[in-house]
C-alpha cells in the first residue's frame, strides 16, 4: 500500500515501513505499569533495571519521576518498585517481601509462560535447557526460577555438544522469547539429533510479536538495498531483526537508535530501503526517521504488511485497586 510521496529536493527513493513493527503488548503493558505506579503512588517510584530497553522511553519515564536502579537494595524499603520486562530471578520478590516492600511485577505474561514451564519440567524431574544469550535480563531471570545447575544455557549450535547433562533421557528445553526463530530451530534440531528424549515447549517460547518482525523483515528484504533497525544496542531483538534482514540477503543493515545516527554515506545509491522497529522501539523515533529521509530524499512511502496484531495485556491487579 503506497502512502504518499513528498515533493523533496533530491534523489528518488522508496522506503519499504515494515509491519508489524514496534511496541509489542507486553512493552506497552510495562510502560503503562510504570505510568499508572507513578499516578497512584506518586514520584519517585523506582524500576530494577530498563523497564524495556530503549532509552527514549526509560529518559521519559524517568522525566515523569521513575527511578531507575540496577539492584533491589538500591530501592528503599517505603517507595514501591517495579520488576522490568524482562523478568526477574525468583530471588528478587522473595527478597522484597522479606523487606515489607510494595512491589509490582511488569514481566511480559509470555516471559512469565517460561517461567512456569520451566517450574513444571523441574516438578516432572526434568533437567532444562535454555536457549537464550548469556547476560540477557530475561536469560538471567528464567534461569533464577530454579536452583543452580537445574537449567544449563546453550547460544549457539556448537554449544549443544559441549553440554554436560544429569540424565540424557530426562531433558527439556526453554527458549529465550527474543530469539531468531531459524537460528533457535537449528538450535534446537542439534538438541533433538543429540538428545531424542528432550521434551520441547507444549507452545513456541518465542513470541508472537518477534516472530512477527522478522517475519516483516523477510518480506521487505527482497526488495531494498538497504535496511534500518530502529531499536537499542541491549534489545535483543532489534539486534535479532539486523541479523535476519542480512540473512534475507539485504548485504546492508544497521541498528539506529534515533534519525541522528543514521550513516547517510553508507546508503548512497541506495533507491529502496527497509524501515523497521524492534519491539520496544516507539512510533515517534519512526516518524522520526522517516522524516530525516523525507528532508533528504524524494521519498516514496511503501507499507509492507505481514501480519495484523491486536493482543493486550492487563496490568496487575495492585495497579487496578484503589489507593
Amino acid at each position: 500500500m503506497t502512502e504518499g510521496r513528498t515533493s523533496q529536493a533530491g534523489a528518488a527513493l522508496t522506503l519499504y515501513l515494515a509491519a508489524p513493527r514496534g511496541f509489542c503488548a507486553g512493552v506497552d503493558r510495562a510502560i503503562k505499569i510504570v505510568e499508572m505506579a507513578i499516578e497512584k503512588w506518586g514520584a519517585p517510584i523506582y524500576v530494577r533495571h530498563e523497564i524495556v530497553h530503549n532509552k527514549y522511553v526509560v529518559d521519559g519515564l524517568r522525566e515523569k519521576g521513575a527511578v531507575f536502579v540496577e539492584d533491589l537494595d538500591d530501592c528503599p524499603p517505603d517507595r514501591p518498585v517495579v520488576f522490568s520486562a524482562h523478568g526477574v530471578p525468583k530471588a528478587v520478590p522473595a527478597a522484597a517481601q522479606a523487606r515489607q516492600m510494595v512491589y509490582v511485577d511488569a514481566t511480559c505474561p509470555l516471559v512469565s509462560k517460561v517461567h512456569i514451564e520451566a517450574a513444571r519440567h523441574a516438578e516432572a524431574g526434568l533437567q532444562i535447557v535454555m536457549i537464550g544469550h548469556a547476560g540477557h535480563p530475561e536469560t538471567i531471570g528464567t534461569m533464577g526460577q530454579l536452583a543452580d545447575g537445574e537449567v544449563l544455557l546453550v547460544e549457539r549450535v556448537e554449544d549443544v555438544a559441549r553440554l554436560d547433562v544429569r540424565d540424557p533421557a530426562r531433558l527439556a528445553f526453554i527458549t529465550q522469547t527474543t530469539l531468531s526463530v531459524d537460528d533457535t530451530a537449528d538450535i534446537v534440531a542439534a538438541l533433538q539429533a543429540r538428545f531424542p528424549a528432550i521434551v520441547g515447549p507444549h507452545k513456541e517460547d518465542i513470541c508472537y510479536a518477534t516472530t512477527n518482525r522478522q517475519a516483516a523483515v523477510k518480506a521487505i528484504a527482497p526488495r531494498i538495498d538497504a535496511l534500518l533497525v530502529i531499536g537499542a544496542p541491549n534489545s535483543s531483538n532489534s539486534r535479532r531483526l539486523v541479523e535476519v534482514g542480512r540473512a534475507a540477503g539485504c548485504s546492508y543493515a544497521q541498528l539506529v537508535q534515533r534519525a541522528d545516527e543514521i550513516d547517510w554515506r553508507a546508503l548512497d545509491g541506495a533507491r529502496a530501503v527497509g524501515l523497521t522497529a524492534g519491539a520496544s522501539a516507539p512510533e515517534e523515533l519512526v516518524d522520526e526517521v522517516i522524516a530525516a529521509f523525507r528532508a533528504r530524499y524524494d521519498v516514496t512511502l511503501e507499507r509492507v504488511e505481514t501480519a495484523r496484531e491486536d493482543v493486550e495485556f492487563k496490568v496487575p491487579r495492585i495497579l487496578r485497586e484503589p489507593a
